[in-house]
């Protein structure tokens, strides 16, 4: 059995248990073959929280062994729906007992605020998982006419098998449920390596996984450094799927793994550089409340970030006002600290970045309308970061920050703002914000981004397809569609009266 630390809850005389090893077969166990460790760290304090078990190449071929196990006898088509439902119904109830303790984790090692894991992240992937629930015993082939005399095919929707599932760090339990969800649903075994920078909340749900009843290997849990697990579950032979979610760098990688080995089928949802456009005709506080949401939740760090900010020139110096303003007014600070909406970034790494990319803003010539000062104290904290009066041609805004840093800029007409959103290698969401009712519609039309806000930004509901176009990815998560990327279709084709005459 592997150590089981106590990590202590600040303002608290409580800790949380969280075991440090592999879970492989519903167990915490050492590697088998490495010493190696992972620290993780409080990005709010900047100190080692502990150290975890790193997952050796050695340890993903027993975990994927594993799953391959499970699929093969106590899962797969060897469970019904009902069942399925039934056990991810139950997981659905026990983080939803165990909320508030995730959320504290989830704080410590990710950095936000403990209500925001708790009432929408945690709540989130409550949702979701009860969302895939209902679908488990929905999962229907259809029988196609042929020949009503003779024959008949009929389609069987059948779960892809074992699935590498690679989760970054940003939302690291709400990932965890948009991939975990729909495979489970569908009846597929996962071994799923969540981001070094954050595997403490992936290891204290592997917990409720075995506390629910899933057998042992339907979730098998790696921690380790991407370059070790991420590729080994991309160049594996026995996996069958891999569902990543992170940088389009990474993304290319992972293609061309799945590609040497054993061609797996490969979903990405990538990086993004969103454009948020505001008409003249908007209400300007509103479109500013949310194009404050959309660059500031989560500190900036979600792959949907409205980053790139148009407005039109009749409004602009008016807008820019009321959005410094908004800006202003959030707080950023201790996740522990209930006036807090928003929290440190994840990692010395990504503090780094985003100071890099702010430094490069103001070299460019971008004027800075609020924040781009560093704190003083610890912790890697990042004061929203307005920039104004930008070029297409400028590092942040061409470049994905993932930090709370805006760029705006100004256009004219309707056309000069479709060419200006649609300016980027990426196309993972876009809004806009207008009264004028066929304006929404065209422009809308015209975005090229697989998620469109029209008078709001940065909401996602489980029900609804989510994934991106160009450089930001390939299939959906989310809805229905979420449940095509875990299956195959088989088609069988059932001759009961044609005889074949002999020879041809």
């Amino acid at each position: 059995m592997a150590n089981v630390v106590q990590i202590a809850v600040p303002k608290s005389n409580s800790s949380i248990a969280v075991p440090t090893g592999l879970f492989i077969d519903n167990e915490f166990v050492p590697s088998v073959d490495s010493k190696e460790t992972i620290k993780v760290f409080n990005p709010a304090t900047e100190s080692v929280l502990c150290e975890i078990t790193a997952a050796s190449e050695k340890d993903i071929d027993v975990a994927v062994a594993s799953s391959r196990k499970a699929f093969r006898t106590t899962w797969g088509k060897n469970v019904t729906g009902v069942e399925r439902s039934r056990l991810i119904n139950k997981l659905a109830d026990l983080i939803e007992r165990d909320a508030q303790t995730l959320a504290e984790l989830e704080s410590l090692n990710n950095g936000k605020p403990v209500k925001v894991a708790r009432d929408f992240d945690i709540g989130d992937s409550v949702g979701c998982l009860r969302y895939y629930a209902g679908w488990a015993d929905k999962i229907t082939g259809e029988s196609i006419e042929i020949d009503r005399k003779t024959k008949v095919a009929i389609t069987h929707p059948e779960p892809i098998g074992v699935c590498g599932q690679i989760i970054p760090w940003n939302y690291p339990i709400q990932m965890w449920a948009w991939k975990v969800a729909p495979a489970l649903a569908v009846g597929c075994t996962i071994v799923m390596k969540p981001s070094e920078i954050t595997p403490l909340t992936a290891l204290k749900l592997s917990e409720l996984v075995k506390e629910a009843g899933f057998p042992p290997g339907v979730l098998n849990t790696v921690p380790s450094l991407g370059s070790v697990g991420g590729a080994a579950l991309s160049l594996h032979k026995d996996v069958d799927k891999v569902a990543f979610t992170g940088s389009t760098i990474t993304g290319r990688k992972i293609m061309e793994a799945a590609a040497k080995s054993n061609l797996k089928k490969v979903s990405l949802e990538l990086g993004g550089k969103s454009p948020h456009i505001v008409f003249e005709s908007a209400d300007i506080d509103q479109a500013a409340n949310w194009a404050a949401l959309g660059i500031l939740y989560n500190t900036g760090q979600d792959c949907t970030a409205g980053s790139r900010l148009y407005v039109q020139d009749t409004i602009y110096d008016k807008f820019l006002a009321v959005l410094a303003g908004k800006a202003k007014e959030l707080i950023i600070g201790d996740g522990f600290d209930e006036k807090s909406g928003g929290g440190p970034v994840v990692s010395k790494g990504q503090y780094d970045r985003v100071w890099n990319y702010i430094e490069a803003g103001k070299k460019a010539g971008a004027r800075v309308v609020c924040g781009g000062e560093k704190r003083s104290t610890p912790g890697y904290y990042v004061d929203a970061t307005i920039f104004a009066d930008i070029t297409a041609d400028m590092k942040i805004v061409q470049e994905e920050i993932f930090g709370p840093v805006l760029s705006v800029g100004k256009f004219h007409t309707e056309d000069e703002a479709i060419a200006l959103a649609n300016d980027t290698t990426y196309g993972l969401a876009a809004g806009l914000h207008s009264t004028d009712a066929a304006q929404c519609h065209r422009v809308s039309e015209a975005l090229e981004a697989g998620t469109i806000w029209i008078n709001q930004y940065n909401l996602l509901y489980n029900n609804v397809p989510f994934g991106g176009k160009k450089q930001s990815g390939i299939g959906r998560e989310l809805g229905r569609n979420a449940l095509d990327e875990y299956i195959s279709v088989k088609a069988v084709h059932w001759n009961y009266g044609e005889k074949l005459d002999w020879p041809l």
